[in-house]
């Protein structure tokens, strides 16, 4: 029992959008629904307390989109690898480095060649020197060259504030809201 009255009931963060292949979006009407018996079904000193969700990444990752440019591109040990200006330190999240147990590639793009028929398997990385910095690993796209642009999806939340920016004196990040 709560010594005084509740004024709010925090019943966390996060509801998740499609990162990956074959992952579905949340049907939140189910969730509405069962939230709004759980309100109406509040008593005593929860009676009037307000309910309170954070739903940033829900809102916002969609939204977002993250461009970075193909500055080298080489091949080695049988791979193809661009190099880009950007990644881990930027996008930390797309790097897999932000909790996930298996790394798996946000979508991608070579913006500037969507429509090219042309495919090559490249691995796309980062300019710091460590093997984490991916910002996508064994995909299959458009041929691309230096000056190219490469973009990722899903890339509205856990971007520039979630990444170490300053991480080996890099620039920062430049975020546009359009």
């Amino acid at each position: 029992m709560a010594p005084v009255p509740v004024q709010h009931i925090n019943i966390g963060g996060g509801l998740g959008i499609p990162y990956f292949p074959g992952e579905q979006a949340l049907d939140i009407i189910p969730i509405a629904e069962h939230l709004q018996k759980l309100m109406e079904a509040r008593t005593g000193r929860l009676k009037n307390a307000e309910l309170v969700m954070e739903l940033g990444r829900y809102l916002v990752a969609e939204a977002g989109y993250y461009f970075c440019q193909v500055t080298d591109k080489k091949a080695s040990r049988g791979q193809t690898f661009l190099m880009t200006d950007g990644g881990l330190h930027h996008h930390l999240s797309n790097s897999g480095n932000f909790g996930q147990v298996i790394r798996k590639n946000y979508p991608v793009l070579i913006a500037n060649r969507i429509a090219s028929e042309e495919k090559e398997t490249v691995e796309i990385v980062g300019p710091l020197c460590t093997p984490l910095d991916i910002v996508g690993a064994k995909l299959e796209l458009p041929v691309a060259d230096v000056g190219d642009l490469v973009v990722v999806f899903q890339s509205g939340a856990y971007g520039a504030t979630a990444s170490p920016q300053k991480f080996l004196s890099h620039p920062e990040v430049k975020e546009l809201l359009v």
